[in-house]
């Protein structure tokens, strides 16, 4: 655990059934907002309210709403270009992680003479030009309350995090009514991508008493409302709940950072194009049985905290047994969600084997803060189990 730590957060997170009223307050100072969006989310109607409020507020907006889904550095670039010609001094993301991404990307490079293949290099060459406000259409990636923005260099068949705190959102809008009707398939997905982040911050190296807070804030809200969230349209309660953990679990990485689940699931997602949800998902309980012998006092306080049993029940419990108990829950969770588990279900065999690994280990940014050491062949045998 950390001794020094520190806390950075959007200035401002409207959050609730009616959230998204506070979005004339977000744009008060703005002349012209550039939407980022996509497809899927213009064609589910998800624009509509909030262009009517936009509209209501005296603001004239752009679109973008071609926005690729885990975008490569030269795709965001594309669209940084477009928002820069655009002449919009205030950005507003509608969607999920990689709308986000895209967004915070542009905030830090559209007024300077660098460019997101620079900021791969230097990270820090971004400095904040443009306001941002960040409503989220999935309840998983956190991007509204982080500094990172991940995007695939093709050459390298690999994802890259890009992390710069001046990325962080200047406003969040967190309302239950953006995913009411999202498909099970992606709220599965996305779902489960924050609850890796919980429970890997709250296990890192890095963890911290600001991350260890939200983390497991996170992890109690998921574990009991991811289910009824995913399977039941009407559940806005459970709904909310989790649009509030994802953002926690945001929070989290921000004050922490996450494990070898996320290392080791980049080059499944760089080189195969598996859904980053879904890659993390496969490689989860893996990894935290993997991780449980120095982990098992963490998973025993998330216990303590998340699992609905009575005092004298749990009292009655070892670590070990609370230990055992998270771990058969998230793969309960991952089982009940439908999720692949096999990377046979996207021909990724054998054969692929050593490339994987060598890819993995080079993800040091976050195996490092892994709490049992990653070698070579831990990855290959994290990698087998999933084949």
């Amino acid at each position: 655990m950390l001794t020094d730590y520190v806390l950075q957060v959007p200035q401002t997170v409207y959050g609730g059934l009616h959230a998204l009223e506070n979005i004339p307050k977000a744009l008060k100072d703005a002349k012209k907002a550039a939407i980022f969006t996509d497809q899927g989310i213009r064609g589910a109607g998800l624009l509509d309210y909030p262009l009517s409020l936009i509209e209501e507020a005296g603001i004239p907006a752009v679109i973008l709403d071609d926005l690729p889904a885990e975008p490569t550095c030269d795709e965001a670039q594309n669209i940084i270009d477009r928002f820069k010609a655009s002449g919009a001094d205030f950005i507003i993301a509608i969607g999920g992680g990689s709308v986000m991404d895209i967004a915070k990307l542009a905030s830090v490079t559209a007024g300077g003479s660098w460019g997101v293949r620079d900021l791969l290099e230097d990270p820090l060459r971004g400095e904040k030009q443009i306001k941002t406000l960040m409503i989220p259409t999935t309840a998983g990636t956190g991007a509204e309350a982080t500094p990172n923005s991940i995007v695939a260099v093709p050459e390298k068949e690999l994802k890259v995090g890009i992390v710069n705190s001046a990325m962080i959102a200047d406003y969040v809008i967190l309302d239950g009514r953006m995913i009411r009707n999202l498909p099970r398939k992606i709220a599965a997905s996305t779902g489960v991508d924050a609850l890796c982040h919980a429970i890997e911050c709250f296990t890192s190296k890095k963890s911290n008493p600001f991350s260890d807070t939200f983390a497991l804030e996170a992890l109690d809200l998921i574990l009991n409302n991811i289910e009824a969230a995913c399977d039941d349209p009407d559940a806005i309660d459970a709904k909310n709940a989790m649009l509030t953990a994802a953002f926690y679990a945001g929070i989290a990485i921000t004050a922490s950072g996450t494990t070898a689940v996320h290392a080791l699931s980049y080059p499944l997602g760089g080189k195969y194009h598996i859904p980053h949800g879904v890659s993390n998902a496969m490689l989860l309980v893996p990894v935290m049985k993997f991780n449980e012998p120095a982990c098992r006092e963490k998973f025993a306080a998330a216990y303590d905290r998340a699992a609905r049993v009575s005092k004298a029940e749990g009292a009655a419990l070892t670590a070990e047994e609370k230990s055992a108990w998270i771990i058969q829950r998230l793969e309960s969770i991952v089982k009940h969600l439908d999720i692949p588990a096999s990377l046979k279900d996207y021909g990724i065999g054998s054969e692929d084997l050593e490339d994987l690994v060598a890819a993995g280990m080079e993800v040091t940014r976050l195996l490092v803060n892994n709490m049992r050491e990653v070698t070579p062949q831990a990855a290959r045998e994290l990698y087998l189990s999933v084949m």
